[in-house]
C-alpha cells in the first residue's frame, strides 16, 4: 500500500492532474476546496481521493474551524490533519512535471520519498551534496540524521517576492541541478509549499501554516512561517531537511502588485522575524515535535506580540493545531 497521501488545496477543476497521472494514480489525494462549497470541482476519473470543503471543515472542526485559513493556500493543513500516511506530499495546481537533462521527466514522488527515507546531514557540510562523503568528512558523522523534510524546487517561474518579482518580471529558472543537499543545522532557510514532502510523524504537528488571507494583515508567508517554525524544531530534535530535486514545472507567474499587497506586511516582519526564530532555546523536556511547537506558540505570544497584536491570535491558533492534531 502507498506510504504518502498527496494534499493539494484548489479554487479550480483539477485538470492539471491528468499530466501527472503516471506518478500521482497510485497514490490518495485530499483535496482541499477553497471558496464557495458549493461550487463542483472536477477530478479526472481514475483517482483515489478525498475532497473536503468549507462546509466539512466547519463540522468536523467547530468551534476551531478558525485556525484553517480562508482564501489563502494555507487552507491545506486541513488535509494534512486528515492524512493517516507515513508521508505528506503537497503540490500547488499550477504545477506540472518537469523533465531532467536528458528530457526525461522526473519523478516527484519517487525522488521524495528517496529523500525522506535516507539520512541527512545537518551537523556537517558535505561539498559534494548528498553524492558521497568527500575527504575529511567525520566517520562519526557520516551516518546521518533521519530525514523529516523533502524540499522540491521548480523550472519556469521563480519563488520569488513581490519586490523582487517587479525587478526581475521575466526571470526564469531554467536550470534543472540534479543534486540534493542538506540544509546545515541552525542554518534558516525559506519553504515553499508547492512541491514538498514530509514525515508527518517526525514533523507533521509543526508543518502548521499560519494564519493567512482573508481577515488577517498578511498573506503568502503561510509556508515561511511552516519552515521557519519547523526547522528550529528539527535543529533540536536532531532531523535533517533535504532540499534540491525533485523539481516541478511552475507555470503560472501570479500579479506582482497583488503579491505585495498580501505580502507587505511580511517584508517588513521578517527583518524581525528571523532573529527570533534564531534566538529560541527549546527545554529538555520537549522531546516530541508537539511539546516544541506548544513552546514554541508560548515563545510566539511573549516575544511577538509587540511587534503585532496578531501574533497574540497566532499563537493561540498554534495551540488550538496542536490539539486538533492530536485528536
Amino acid at each position: 500500500m502507498s506510504k504518502i497521501d498527496i494534499v493539494i488545496p484548489t479554487i479550480r477543476n483539477l485538470d492539471f492532474l491528468e499530466d501527472w497521472r503516471p506518478f500521482f494514480e497510485p497514490h490518495h489525494l485530499i483535496i482541499v476546496q477553497d471558496g464557495d462549497p458549493s461550487k463542483t470541482i472536477r477530478v479526472p476519473e481514475g483517482y483515489s481521493y478525498d475532497l473536503y470543503n468549507w462546509d466539512d471543515i466547519e463540522r468536523e472542526l467547530g468551534n476551531n474551524r478558525w485556525i484553517i485559513s480562508k482564501k489563502d493556500s494555507a487552507c491545506r493543513c486541513f488535509g494534512f490533519l486528515k492524512s493517516k500516511k507515513d508521508f505528506i506530499f503537497t503540490i500547488d495546481d499550477d504545477c506540472f512535471p518537469a523533465r531532467n537533462y536528458k528530457n526525461e521527466t522526473i519523478d516527484v514522488i519517487g525522488l521524495h520519498l528517496g529523500n525522506l527515507t535516507t539520512p541527512s546531514h545537518p551537523d556537517y557540510f558535505n561539498t559534494l551534496y548528498e553524492q558521497e562523503f568527500v575527504r575529511g568528512y567525520p566517520f562519526g558523522l557520516r551516518a546521518g540524521k533521519p530525514t523529516a523534510i523533502s524540499h522540491g524546487l521548480w523550472l519556469n517561474v521563480p519563488d520569488f517576492d513581490a519586490p523582487t518579482q517587479m525587478v526581475k518580471p521575466n526571470w526564469r529558472n531554467n536550470k534543472c541541478v540534479e543534486l540534493v543537499t542538506t540544509v546545515p543545522k541552525n542554518i534558516m532557510y525559506s519553504m515553499c509549499g508547492m512541491n514538498l514532502a514530509f514525515n508527518r510523524k517526525l514533523i507533521g504537528p509543526a508543518m502548521y501554516f499560519g494564519l493567512m488571507g482573508e481577515g488577517y494583515p498578511w498573506g503568502r508567508y503561510d509556508d515561511m512561517w511552516a519552515g521557519w517554525c519547523s526547522k528550529i524544531i528539527l535543529d533540536h530534535l536532531g532531523y535533517g531537511v533535504k532540499t534540491g530535486m525533485p523539481y516541478i514545472w511552475h507555470d503560472k507567474a501570479s500579479n506582482w502588485k497583488s503579491n505585495f499587497e498580501k505580502e507587505q506586511k511580511g517584508i517588513l516582519w521578517q527583518e524581525e522575524l528571523i532573529p527570533f526564530f534564531e534566538s529560541v532555546k527549546f527545554s529538555k523536556k520537549a522531546t516530541s515535535a508537539s511539546k516544541c511547537y506548544i513552546e514554541l506558540a508560548d515563545k510566539v505570544e511573549k516575544h511577538l506580540s509587540s511587534l503585532d497584536d496578531y501574533f497574540t491570535q497566532l499563537a493561540s491558533s498554534m495551540r488550538v493545531w496542536i490539539t486538533e492534531w492530536e485528536k
